[in-house]
C-alpha cells in the first residue's frame, strides 16, 4: 500500500503512547498517509497522569520543521502541544516559510489527568500569533473557555465561543463537546459559511486518552488527501468514535483508544 499523502505533525511526545506524537503517527498511518514530526517536548506520563515535561529548545523545533519540509513537502500540518511562547513564535516563523495552507491547530492546554501543559504567556502568544495561521482550530470545551474567557454550559455557549474565536482570526473552528455531560456528544463546526453539528451517541468508558490529538490528526489526514473540511471533520469524528468503541482497556487510569480500528491486515501478516 502506498501512502495517500504526507502530514507533518508538530507536537509533544507521550511515553505511554496514547496521546501526542505517538497518537498522531498512529492515526496518520492507520488512515493511509505518511507521518513526519517536529517534537516540541518529551513528556514522562502514563494513563494515570503526567510525571514531568522536558521542553525541546524553540530553535530546534523550528529547525525540525524547516529541514523536514526542505526534503519532503507536507500536504497538511497538524499542530498540538506548544508549551512556551518561544516555541509558538518559532513555529509561526517556520510556517511563514512552509507553503502549506491546510494547518490544523489543536490548542492542547491540559492533559487528561489534569496536568497543565502550557503557561499564561504562551496562551496569549497562541491567541495573538498562531490562531490566524490555522485553517482549522479544534479546542475542547475547557480549552475554548480559556481562549474566549467565557463559561460554556450548553450548545449555544459552544457556538458563541466559536464566534469569538472566528473574530480572533480563526478561519474555521471545531468546538468539541465531549466534556458536556449529555447523552449525545455534539461537536460544532463554525465557519463563515455557517454551522455544522456532528452528533454521536456517547460511549461510556474511561478509556479516552488521546482523543483530541487523534481527532485533529485524523482531520489533517483527510484534508491532506483533498477532502473538503466538512467531510474531513465528519470522517475524523467517525474514526475517533470507532477507536473509543473498541475499548482496549490498557492501563490503570484514562486508557488509550484503539488507533488500529481502521486497519484490516492481509492474512499473510497475521
Amino acid at each position: 500500500m502506498k501512502p495517500n499523502s504526507k502530514v507533518l505533525i508538530i507536537a509533544g511526545s507521550d511515553s505511554s503512547g496514547g496521546a501526542g506524537i505517538q497518537a498522531d503517527i498512529k492515526t496518520v498511518t492507520a488512515l493511509g498517509s505518511y507521518a513526519m514530526t517536529a517534537i516540541t517536548a518529551v513528556t514522562v506520563q502514563n494513563t494515570t497522569g503526567v510525571s514531568s515535561v522536558v521542553p525541546i529548545h524553540a530553535k530546534e523545533v523550528e529547525k525540525q520543521i524547516l529541514f523536514t519540509n526542505k526534503d519532503i513537502k507536507p500536504d497538511s500540518i497538524k499542530i498540538g502541544m506548544l508549551h512556551s511562547s518561544e516555541v509558538i513564535i518559532s513555529v509561526v516563523n517556520a510556517l511563514k516559510k512552509v507553503k502549506t495552507s491546510k494547518i490544523v491547530l489543536d490548542p492542547v492546554m491540559v492533559a487528561k489527568g489534569g496536568a497543565k501543559l502550557i503557561n499564561l504567556k504562551a496562551i496569549k502568544t497562541l491567541k495573538e500569533k498562531l490562531i490566524r495561521k490555522a485553517y482549522l482550530i479544534t479546542p475542547n470545551i475547557p480549552e475554548a473557555e480559556i481562549l474566549t474567557k467565557i463559561k460554556i454550559k450548553n450548545l449555544e455557549d459552544m457556538v458563541y465561543a466559536a464566534r469569538i474565536l472566528l473574530k480572533m482570526g480563526a478561519k474555521n473552528v471545531l468546538v468539541k463537546g465531549g466534556h458536556n455531560k449529555t447523552k449525545y456528544m455534539e461537536d460544532i463546526l463554525l465557519s463563515k459559511k455557517g454551522i455544522e453539528i456532528f452528533k454521536n451517541k456517547r460511549i461510556k468508558t474511561k478509556n479516552t486518552h488521546g482523543t483530541g490529538c487523534t481527532l485533529s490528526s485524523a482531520i489533517a489526514t483527510f484534508l491532506s488527501c483533498g477532502k473538503p473540511l466538512k467531510k474531513s471533520c465528519e470522517l475524523g469524528t467517525k474514526y475517533v468514535n470507532q477507536a473509543i468503541g473498541s475499548n482496549i482497556n490498557y492501563g490503570k487510569g484514562h486508557g488509550p483508544i484503539n488507533h488500529l480500528n481502521s486497519i484490516l491486515l492481509d492474512k499473510k501478516f497475521r
